[in-house]
């Protein structure tokens, strides 16, 4: 009730001060608060107030929506999020290979921070953009994991941002393919036009100078990842997520599974990097590297990590404990997803 009091109070206030330049607007506000001011402190009934107000505000032109600096605060004590977490468990559920895909959305919506010019990351969900949809490393996302998670957004309208919802997603599809329990935060709050989207090529590629694994490969790991803050071992946990899902030449130009389960989340990755002899794949797509089966690929980036000592050693140490990559992994996830945002506020989520 004193929150509900206070947001009236506030706007009220803008009201009355509003009505000398507009006072249409000023009608159109009062109106709402009239017509919802017996609301108790439920808060789905909070963000429903402030979604009316706010498009009110929209409606009438004084809060241009394409603003870039307008952005829809998400009241988070109005979202139950293990409600939205099982909304997205029960679409994984029903088709397991979209799990893959959804943490490959949560990845790349907060791979993109840059910790010299401080922006990017998951904290604006600017990756729903298709300005952002349109870098080489997020091919296919457009057409696959943000529309998939259009209904869970509409089900919980404005008081869930985007960029939580994207984030929530794939620590879901993490514990949901098996993997560890990643700690979560919301408050994430959303840009409503695309000016906050980063330059292209701040994530991780494939191959980088020649063809095949070599230095360069390494180099280009570190640089990517030492922009966010990432040390070797981070770098080599969170490659452990190609645990997860298979290329497909639709998007990013690859072929296939990089393990034989790629709907479980496990140390398999790194057991196969380790263990197996990989050669390069004849065909006519891009330099990639296959098992003797013929069934599974690594790319030259996943190949440089048993090339480059400083990172093969915490392959070698994945390999052989699952525990231990569970642990770093969902220590480096979370710090992934966390990475150039503000007032988050620790979540329990399953």
């Amino acid at each position: 009730i004193m929150l509900l009091t206070k947001v009236s109070t506030y706007l009220a206030l803008f009201s009355a001060g509003a009505a000398a330049f507009a006072p249409s607007l000023s009608t159109r506000v009062t109106s709402v608060l009239d017509a919802h001011k017996d609301l108790d402190d439920d808060g789905g009934r909070r963000a429903f107030l402030a979604s009316s107000v706010i498009t009110t505000l929209v409606g009438t032109g004084f809060a241009p929506a394409a603003h870039a600096r307008w952005r829809l605060l998400p009241l988070s004590g109005g979202v139950d999020y293990k409600a939205v977490a099982g909304d997205i468990s029960s679409i994984i559920k029903e088709d397991p290979n979209k799990g893959p895909t959804l943490v490959r959305l949560a990845w790349h919506s907060s791979g993109t921070y840059d910790k010299m010019s401080k922006d990017g990351g998951s904290g604006l969900g600017t990756i729903r953009f298709k300005e952002e949809l349109a870098h080489g490393g997020n091919a296919g996302l457009g057409e696959t994991a943000v529309p998939w998670m259009e209904d869970v957004k509409t089900k919980y309208g404005d008081s869930l941002s985007y960029a939580d919802l994207y984030t929530l997603a794939g620590v879901v599809a993490i514990k949901e393919l098996g993997g560890p329990t990643v700690p979560w935060s919301s408050g994430r709050v959303d840009a409503l036009d695309p000016s906050a989207v980063t330059p292209d090529g701040r994530l991780p590629g494939a191959d980088s100078g020649p063809p095949g694994a070599d230095p360069s490969d390494a180099a280009h790991l570190r640089t990517i990842f030492n922009r966010m803050g990432f040390n070797d071992q981070e770098i080599v946990a969170l490659s452990g997520a190609h645990a997860l899902g298979r290329c497909h030449t639709t998007a990013s130009g690859y072929d296939g599974p990089w393990t034989p389960t790629p709907t479980m989340f496990n140390n398999l990755y790194f057991s196969l990097l380790d263990s197996v002899k990989w050669t390069q794949r004849d065909w006519k797509g891009p330099f990639q590297y296959e098992d003797e089966g013929k069934s599974l690929m690594m790319l030259p980036t996943d190949l440089v990590l048993i090339q480059d000592d400083d990172f093969k050693k915490y392959v070698s140490m994945y390999a052989k404990d699952q525990a231990a990559f569970f642990e770093d992994f969902s220590k480096a996830f979370n710090k992934l997803e966390e990475l150039g945002t503000t007032g988050l506020k620790s979540t329990t989520w399953a």
